[in-house]
Order: C-alpha cells, then structure tokens, then sequence
C-alpha cells in the first residue's frame, strides 16, 4: 500500500486536479490513500474571513462568496453536469455551514481557538469532496473517507497532539473494510476523543499522510508538491539550488525545521520509527526523480547537504554577574518560556556563564522579554541580573548534513565565507550530533547568506561576481564587451560567473537582477528610467548580492565620494577614476583601511598606466618587503602622444586637437596638458610607496602659457594653443639642437615629486618611447642601479578597459 499526499499548489484549480487524477491512476494497481490540502489559498481566505468576522469591522460575506465561487468554478470543469448535482449538494451544505460559523464569530466579536478549528477545517473536506467525485466519475475505484473519523487527538485546538492507540486502530479497522482501492482523505483535519473538531497545524496535510501511512505499515509515502524534491537551499532565494536525490531522514528532519517548506517537520516522525521511505515529488513534473528520505541516505559522500533558513527570529539575551556559578538561573529561564507557550528555536550560552541567549519567533519576543523581566525582577533590582536585551527582524540559516561531523573545517569556511561579504553573525550554535551548524545573521541578509554559502559548498568553486557600472563612454562600453566576449571562458577556466546588475550614465540607468544581457545593453539603458545617484546606490544595497564590486569608469567626483560608502557594505570598488585616490591623503588613506575592515577590495590599477601592471607590481614589491628609493617615469600616453608627433611642419594646436579627437586626452585636454593629470599619477605611485604626501607637494613645472592655464573652456584654451605656437615651437626647436627628444616626466626620489617637459637625450630608457606608451623605472633596495622598467601602451579606451577587466579578475581570485 502506498500514501499520496497533495498540496495545496497540486490541487489549486480544476488543470491541476487533472493532473493530479493521472498521477494517482499510475499509482493505484493496489489500495492507495490520498490525503489532499485545502485548494490553494483557501485556507489564508478562511483565515481572513474569520478575522474580518470576529473584528465587526469588513466583511467577511464578500470573502466566502470568493470561496464558494472557486470550488463551485472547480466543479463545473471537472465533472460531466449530470455528476455535479450531488458533489454541489454536499458543497452547498458545507459552505452554509461555514456561513453560520463566520456569523458566530461576527456576533460575538471573537474567534476561539476551538472555533477557528472549525472554520478552518473546511477547506481540506471540501477538496477532498470534490476530488472523490470527481476520481469516481472519471472511472477510478474511490471513496471519501472523513479524517475526523480516523485521527484522535487531544483538545490542544490549533496544534493537537495525536492519540496514537486511537487512531491506529481507527485506520487499520476502516482500511481493512474498505473495498475500494483508491481513498480520498482531507489532510490537516482530526477530532478531539470527544469528537470536537481540531487541526493539527499549518502544513498538518502532510502530517495526516505520514500518520496514516505508519498506522497501516505503508509501503511508501509520497508527498506530491510544486517542486521537484527537496533542494540544497530554497530555489526561489538560490538559483543555482539543486534538487537532492536522497536524505537521511535526520537530514530531512533538520532542513525541514530550519525553513525548507517542501515537508512539514512533524512528518518524519511516524515513518522515521517504522522505516517507511518518504518519496517527494513533483505535481506538475512527474517523471522528475524527486527526493527519496529514508535511514542512512547520504551515499555519495557529500558533507554538507543542505542550506535553509529561518526567517523573522529574534535573539533575547540575558546576562550579568549573577548568573555565573548560580545554578538554577537556565532551569527559570527555561521554564518562564515553557509556561508563556513561547518556542525556543535556538539556544546559546557562554562557557563563562556569564550570559544565556536564545532565539524566538519575533511574533513571541516582547511577550517573551515582559514575562523574563518580571520573573528575574529582584536578580536585576539588586544588579546581579541586566534586563532582557531583544533584537528582532534577524534569521537563522543553518548548514545540514550527517557527514559533517567528520570533516574539519566546515564552520570556518562557512563564517569565512559569510565574513568576506560583511554577514555579520549575532549568535552561533551547533548541537552535539553535529549534523547541523546555526547562525543567526541579520535578516535582509539572507538572501545574500544563502547564495554566498551554497557557492562556497555546492558550486564546483564557481564564483559568481556582480557588477554595478557607471560610466559607459569610451572604457565603459569596451569594458562591457570585453566581457561579454570572455563570460564563457571566465566562467569553464577560471570559475567565474561574471553578471553586469546595473549599468549606469549620466542620464540613465538599468537594473536586472538576474544580470543584464550585454548583447543589447544600449537600448537597454536607453530605455532605462531617470539617472540618479541616491536610486543606484539604494538598488545595490536592495539587491544585498554577494561578492558585489561597483565599476567607476567616469571622471566624477561625485561619483568617487561613493567609495566610502560602497566599501563600508563590503561592496568592492574598482576605478579609472584618479580622483579618490589622489585627493587629500587622509581620504585616500581612509578608503583604504576601509577596504582592510570591511574586507571589500579598492583596486585601481588603471590610475596608473591604464592596463600596465604598474601599481600591482609596486604593491609586491612593497609587500616582499622592498623599499622604493626613486621613480622616474613618462606617464601621460597623451602627452607622449602629442610630443612624438609634434614638429616644425605640424603645429601644437592640431596635435592637441587630433590628440583629443582619438581619445588620448581628457574630454577637457588642459587636464593633460597642465601635468595635472600627470601630478595625480605620480602622487599614486608615491603613496603606494609609503609615502605621506598631498597634490599641493609635488612641483608643477609647466610648459603652458599662463594665459593658457587661466581659460574656462576647451574653446578659449585651443584659441591660446594658437596665439602661443611661436613658444610651443621655440621648445620643439630647442630639443631638437641638442638631440633630444621632448618628454613629460614625473619623478619621485627623497620623498619630493616634481613634473614637468624635459629634453630626453639618445640612449635614455625614455628615449625610444612611441606612440602613447608609458614607462615607469623603479629604483629600489633590490633594485639601485638597474631599475626595475615597465613599460607599454598606457593610454586608450581598450588597454583602460583590459586593466579594469584584470582588476575584476583579481578580486574574483581573492
């Protein structure tokens, strides 16, 4: 013999209960009982009907007018109209029924638990009506069998308790006798001895299945949902969730009591003590294996199993110098709860027992702190005792599996893992089985948690990184199609799931959680709604993803004063932007032990030399434990640029003009040209050197006219460019004569920095140098008389953007 059960989504309309008429025409080759659920939604309805009733303030008529309008509607498409006349019989009885209970409850302006008992139990006994009849008209063997009849309980209204003995022998009697092969049965629903109405709790449809299936030694029990099985986290939170094959049941039972919906926890309980395996399935996939429960499942080997949560928890705390070698402080403590129906989900205590902490539902938390309080009320007046601390709207996620207890390791990979993406963690517990580890964590950071650590044990070491970009000019837009060309290979070489969130300019922006496609992600934004920094920068924290990293591709100063609070949520920052880092030293030095605290790398490598691995290699070089005694450098690919194809024949104005043209100068080329951006540059260099220095430091030897620097806008600076050609070719002509070549160098040595246009003699390392590329020379300890060169293309949209791309690598690496 085998028990179905049907939830509430499998038998939500008339499609669904098709669906559900085959599976059990499949199963039944031998008796079968099918236990079903309240049509989907009917019991929430039930409930607020009877909310509205008893509060004499809406209208709970217009609410049971919906219920009897959905089953009626049920009827019609399922049964042939001569079979509706007497299954709408048997509805329209109970729903008058029902009616004159919500009237009850209206006049009396109160809903007992004994009455809610009664209310609510409709819902399951008029599927199970519907159903019956509707499986004998469609040809099966079946009958309606009255639960209520079967399953004895106590007058624990709301949540009874079962008297097995009864209700054993009840089955065993009714199933001997029944001659049909298929019994329908409403779930949830049970009888006091003294037959008074009584439920057996929110999901206690799966509970009667598992009851019955042990009082009659079923051979399996299925329970039939609307996904396939159990997962190893809740899918709707974790996309990447896998559907288990097997469990334990010790394994089933700890998932099930730490959120994971698919099985009400109470259910294991009667079949884990006959041993009958627990199938669940899918409703609307049939042929999915689904999720075989039975002792000792976990064959494959794997540590951990599963991830689920706990939602809506809160932590009361207790503690003070009185508690420590005082015993009986717990066994009141504990009993205080017992004796208020407060449930303890999760316990702590410190080893010095100095403090006793405990979880309960929020609901339950003031109620729980009042009733403590006053029963430690003379331990507090005297100080021994601190009064009850309560922190509500937090979660517990918890890892489950039976093999956990012999593997190493396990906890610090978990708090490691939730760490590096700022979870912070208020209370920690483990029982003694080992088959679980709990936290308790914040609960917007769920989400977050869940799919941080279903990576960390699930996900074949595949990192997924998301991406918030701003700026999409020249960098921005090469820097989305570097990556939507390298996705595939990130992700097969390197175990990195690269997803774009958010992308952003100054007049736009657009947001996807699932990650925005970069094959059309122009129209995307163009279409996208109003650009504003306050809305992008609550989408992130809305979005609360792991391994989040916001991409500056713009030159805003704006933009860059977000660092700090990007970094402060643990949100990464990679940047071309020179701002931050070159603006005051104590910001720059803030944003960086910022990234220390909060454990959010702040990469910048393109500050310096766009894609060159200027900055990165000093970094090591630092950290090995080398120290920088000098620095010269050519670090404008836009003044190289201008000056390698500056001569006699060409003038200055038209080099700067085409400069700016190819986008080798910023939008405003004074930047550039005024060895401001180049000042940046080295004040970079020289504090990732060590060294405590500011803009205002470093000497500015520039070769523009004053009248030049003075100028507002790009208009009347080229204007200046022109009216000065006669100096700018003096300069040319000067280097020239001597056999030099014009240079813009930087230089750092004994903690002073200067830049300014040289005259670079043949057979200087700087000499040679074409195009826009930069060279860097690192004169260090280990270094003092060869320097260490690096040199390359430092300027251009593509080469910025393959440096920020390399940034986003590291961090995926970290």
């Amino acid at each position: 013999m085998k028990v179905l059960k049907f939830g509430g989504t499998s038998v939500a309309n008339s499609e669904n209960i098709s669906r559900v008429q085959k599976i059990v025409a499949a199963a039944s080759s031998e008796q079968t009982a099918v236990v079903v659920s309240a049509l989907g939604g009917t019991t929430d309805l039930l409930l607020q009907a009877a909310d509205l009733a008893a509060s004499q303030q809406g209208d709970h008529k217009e609410i049971l007018k919906e219920i009897e309008r959905r089953h009626i509607v049920t009827i019609k498409e399922l049964l042939p109209i001569q079979a509706q006349s007497a299954v709408l019989s048997k509805i329209k009885s109970q729903l008058n029924k029902l009616e004159a209970l919500l009237d009850g409850a209206n006049m009396v302006g109160e809903v007992t638990a004994k009455l809610s008992d009664k209310i609510v139990s409709h819902g399951e006994l008029l599927s199970a009506h519907i159903i019956s009849d509707y499986f004998q008209t469609s040809g099966l063997d079946a009958i309606f069998a009255d639960s209520r009849e079967l399953i004895k309980t106590d007058n624990a209204f709301g949540k009874a308790a079962i008297n097995f003995e009864l209700t054993n022998a009840n089955c065993i009697a009714f199933f001997q006798e029944a001659k049909q092969k298929i019994i329908v049965l409403p779930g949830f629903v049970s009888s006091s001895v003294s037959g008074e109405p009584t439920t057996l709790g929110r999901g206690g449809s799966d509970y009667t299945a598992a009851v019955i299936a042990a009082a009659l030694d079923a051979e399996e029990l299925q329970i039939w949902t609307d996904v396939s099985g159990m997962y190893t986290a809740n899918p709707k939170l974790v996309k990447q969730a896998k559907a288990l094959s097997e469990l334990s049941y010790e394994e089933a039972m700890e998932l099930s009591h730490f959120g994971a919906k698919v099985l009400y926890p109470p259910t294991i309980q009667p079949v884990f003590t006959k041993g009958i395996p627990i199938l669940i399935k899918n409703t609307f996939d049939p042929q999915a294996k689904g999720t075989k429960i039975a002792r000792n499942e976990n064959t494959n080997g794997k540590t951990v199993r599963g991830i689920s949560n706990i939602p809506n928890i809160a932590l009361l705390s207790l503690e003070g110098p009185g508690m420590i070698g005082i015993p009986g402080i717990s066994k009141r403590f504990f009993e205080v709860l017992s004796t208020a129906e407060i449930s303890v989900v999760l316990i702590t205590q410190a080893s010095s027992e100095h403090s006793i902490c405990v979880g309960v539902a929020d609901e339950d938390a003031d109620k729980a702190a009042a009733k403590i309080n006053e029963a430690f009320e003379f331990e507090m007046s005297t100080g021994k005792l601190l009064p009850v601390v309560v922190e509500k709207k937090l979660a517990i996620i918890a890892l489950v599996g039976d093999n956990m207890k012999s593997h190493q390791g396990l906890s610090g990979k978990m708090f490691s893992a939730l760490g590096k993406n700022n979870v912070n963690i208020r209370a920690i517990a483990q029982g003694a089985s080992e088959r679980n580890i709990s936290a308790v964590i914040n609960g917007t950071d769920v989400k977050k948690a869940l799919n941080t650590l279903h990576e960390a044990f699930f996900e074949d070491n595949v990192k997924q990184l998301n991406l918030y970009v701003k700026g999409v000019g020249n960098v921005g837009a090469k820097f989305l199609e570097q990556i939507k060309q390298q996705k595939n290979f990130l992700k097969k070489q390197l175990k990195l799931n690269i997803r774009v969130i958010g992308i952003a300019n100054s007049r736009t922006m657009v947001f996807n959680e699932d990650g925005i496609s970069l094959q059309d992600w122009e129209a995307q934004l163009s279409e996208g709604e109003k650009a504003d920094s306050t809305s992008f920068n609550n989408r992130i924290q809305e979005y609360n993803f792991r391994n989040s990293i916001f991409v500056d591709n713009t030159a805003s100063k704006e933009v860059s004063d977000s660092y700090e609070h990007y970094l402060s949520d643990s949100i990464s920052v990679v940047t071309c932007n020179k701002i931050a880092c070159s603006s005051e030293y104590d910001n720059y030095n803030k944003l960086k032990e910022l990234s220390r605290e909060y454990n959010a790398p702040f990469l910048f490598e393109t500050n310096v030399g766009a894609g060159l691995p200027i900055i990165d290699t000093l970094k090591h070089l630092i950290a090995s434990g080398d120290k920088v005694m000098k620095i010269q450098a050519v670090l404008s690919g836009s003044l190289n640029f201008v000056f390698n194809n500056f001569n006699a024949d060409v003038s200055f104005h038209d080099i700067v003009k085409q400069a700016q043209e190819q986008g080798y100068t910023e939008p405003d080329p004074k930047i550039d040209l005024s060895g401001i951006d180049v000042m940046r540059k080295i004040l970079i260099l020289a504090r990732e050197s060590g060294y405590k220095l500011n803009i205002e430091d470093i000497e500015n030897r520039s070769f523009l006219p004053q009248e030049s620097l003075d100028t507002s806008n790009n208009e009347d600076f080229f204007r200046t460019l022109k009216e000065n050609e006669s100096k700018f070719q003096n300069i040319y002509k000067a280097a020239e004569s001597s056999g030099s070549k014009l240079k813009y160098v930087a230089q750092f040595e004994d903690g002073k920095a200067s830049v300014g246009l040289q005259n670079i003699p043949e057979g200087h390392d700087f000499y040679s140098l074409e195009g826009s590329d930069n060279i860097v020379l690192f004169y260090t300890e280990r270094y003092p008389d060869q320097p260490m060169i690096i040199k390359g293309a430092g300027a251009g949209a593509e080469v910025t953007a393959s440096g920020i791309f390399a940034d986003i690598i590291r961090i995926g690496n970290f």
